[in-house]
């Protein structure tokens, strides 16, 4: 081989590794890029502004939610906090800990709650932190209370001829089954169970509505008002919608000319393609899980009977 060509082919090799480091270079100063944008505040988000939630569809546990939520308790720039609710409930302990993050905000800052068309149930378990809140006069709010729902398939398994064993460390773990009838037992452990996380619901109504106990028992016993009703019951403080709750927070020393940031707990990626498509194919899964099985089955949900 020729010294020419030892040259040429030294050449190239010499050419692929600068190409080499030159693209690595590229995609390590966009990766850190990516990572200063995603964790760094949006353009208009670092002055002072009222944050708004949005909480829709069903309700379940969101741990990023949640956090985020709280967060806003310490942070100097936001000066206060609406909580627009379009719910029909959802799960008891997704409720519980949404309640408690928007709580922690209200401990330490202006917080309304401004009911759509639905606020039912869980949905309105999270707007009762609110020292205001706002309901339009036809939404369906209130049906406090909780629903643990199960299926029994014995009876057709038995005209199939199909028969199922369970071998249980105790008489209570098979229970509710849906290939065999509630035991006398069983139905007094669920009841129990309902019973406990009922009287949650109603000691977070009864602190947040500043109501005697005893008060909120009466109310609470599954049925849905009106927002012209659920005020005259002191569910709801006014009928309005975000225009008041932006009155009444003037009223508390918050400026009318502060813009209103949503809250958010998507990413850099997200927040580019979410629109489209995450945002669509987030809300079809949300829906599809909350009406599976789930292990938390206790439902503070607005169902009316079909």
């Amino acid at each position: 081989m020729s010294l020419e060509t030892d040259l040429l082919l030294d050449r190239r090799r010499l050419k692929r590794r600068l190409i080499f480091w030159r693209v690595l270079a590229v995609v390590a100063v966009c990766a850190a890029l990516i990572v200063a944008v995603g964790r760094a505040p949006l353009p208009g988000l670092a002055g002072r502004h009222i944050a708004r939630l949005n909480v829709s569809g069903i309700i379940t546990e969101d741990r990023k939610l949640t956090e985020a939520v709280a967060a806003l308790a310490k942070d100097a720039r936001v000066a206060a906090l609406i909580v627009t609710i379009d719910s029909p409930g959802g799960s008891v302990s997704g409720g519980e800990s949404l309640h408690d993050a928007i709580a922690e905000v209200a401990a330490n800052k202006p917080v309304a709650a401004v009911m759509a068309g639905v606020a039912a149930s869980a949905g309105y378990m999270v707007a009762v932190p609110a020292q205001r809140i706002f309901a339009r006069s036809a939404t369906l709010t209130g049906s406090i209370g909780v629903l643990l729902q199960t299926g029994e398939a014995s009876g057709l398994l038995s005209r199939l001829g199909i028969t199922t064993d369970a071998i249980v460390s105790g008489p209570l773990k098979d229970q509710p089954s849906f290939t065999a009838p509630l035991s006398s037992e069983g139905r007094q452990y669920l009841q129990g169970l309902v019973t406990d996380m009922y009287d949650q619901f109603v000691t977070m109504v009864a602190e947040g509505r500043h109501m005697d106990p005893a008060r909120v028992r009466a109310l609470a016993d599954g049925r849905a008002y009106t927002g012209r009703q659920a005020l005259q019951l002191g569910l709801v403080d006014a009928i309005g919608g975000e225009t008041e709750a932006r009155d009444w927070l003037a009223g508390k020393g918050v400026s009318r000319d502060l813009p209103v940031r949503d809250v958010s707990t998507r990413g850099l990626l997200e927040r580019t393609f979410g629109a489209s498509l995450g945002a669509g194919l987030a809300d079809v899964l949300k829906s599809l899980l909350g009406q599976g099985l789930t292990l938390d089955g206790a439902w503070a949900l607005w169902q009316p009977r079909q």
